[in-house]
């Protein structure tokens, strides 16, 4: 079977993760990696292995080579350069958050299906193993029936510059909090009824820290937080009523601890040995190319716009529109 050939555009932090895990899958050709400067794309590909680098977008997406693009830029122009890419026959993996806001999600959306091409939103908990560990747990009755879930996610990042421009999309919400929403959407697939949302706004315009509560159809509620000014202890907790099920960490744990009725440790499940956690969303993209798939199941367009217009209203409750928009 011909490997596909993977390209990036973007090479930032997250970038490198990702082109951890692709150098070592065998489906994949680690083809062309794209920066806003020439030199950066060449000392990127060379790290990993790259075949091309290119100092632009453009010029990596006119490549008739280039198969999929993980598109890795700031949240602020995931939109331009997932259109670029589908514009031009390229299959997207697009990193979370998936857009600014739902109308922009819905656009690309309309155009991967029109075109028949992938569009995955990169949100790499729903690809693990661990997320159909949980699944499980739930359906077997390990914790009765579920009643509510809590979730944080946080970390001091006053050292990352862009999380504090309202023009690059910045603050907790887009970067952080969508962790704690995900987490909550996985365990409760119903309606949401309500969402009650209050945040603390940085002196450049974007939130520090926010609160989320989601009240979901059958008396289901779901209490999240996160926060880029504290350290966080970024785990999520279902609670049934037999007892509750941990998660030590949301985005990517290394086992899932159940408790019994009396708050008792009464089982621990380690995940699988991984690369770092990014290949299985390159896997789930790969299968979905191969079966001529617009949409991964692990991560369905639904699912994508069911986030995406939840964060829509918690911003709209803080009065926070962004330049992009």
């Amino acid at each position: 079977m011909e490997k596909i050939k993977f390209a990036i555009l973007a090479t930032g932090n997250i970038a490198n993760s990702m082109a951890e895990a692709v150098s070592r899958l065998e489906m994949f050709e680690c083809y062309a990696a794209a920066s806003r400067s020439h030199e950066r794309a060449k000392d990127f590909a060379e790290k990993w292995g790259f075949e091309k680098a290119y100092g632009s977008y453009e010029e990596l997406v006119e490549d008739a080579e280039v198969e999929l693009v993980y598109v890795a830029s700031p949240h602020s122009h995931h939109y331009q350069h997932a259109r670029l890419c589908l514009e031009h026959g390229k299959h997207v993996l697009l990193e979370k958050a998936f857009t600014v806001n739902a109308r922009q999600a819905e656009e690309l959306i309309t155009l991967a299906r029109e075109k028949g091409l992938l569009l995955a939103e990169a949100f790499w908990p729903r690809y693990m193993p661990s997320r159909k560990m949980i699944a499980d747990l739930i359906a077997q009755g390990t914790i009765g029936e579920v009643r509510s879930v809590v979730a944080d996610f946080g970390a001091p990042l006053t050292h990352i510059e862009r999380l504090y421009k309202p023009e690059l999309a910045g603050g907790a919400l887009l970067d952080l909090g969508v962790y704690p929403l995900n987490f909550a959407l996985t365990i409760f697939t119903g309606k949401v009824l309500d969402i009650q949302s209050n945040a603390v706004m940085s002196p450049e315009g974007v939130d520090w820290m926010n609160g989320i509560t989601l009240t979901f159809e059958d008396n289901k509620i779901a209490v999240l937080h996160s926060n880029m000014m504290a350290c966080m202890d970024s785990r999520g907790t279902i609670y049934g009523d037999k007892g509750y099920i941990e998660m030590g960490d949301l985005n990517n744990c290394s086992e899932i601890r159940v408790y019994d009725e009396s708050r008792k440790l009464s089982a621990r499940y380690p995940v699988p040995e991984q690369i770092n956690g990014y290949e299985y969303e390159a896997i789930a993209c790969a299968e979905a190319i191969r079966n001529s798939q617009v949409e991964c199941a692990q991560m369905p367009h639904s699912e994508t716009m069911r986030l995406m217009r939840i964060l829509d209203a918690v911003r709209q409750q803080w009065g926070f529109k962004l330049p992009c928009e």
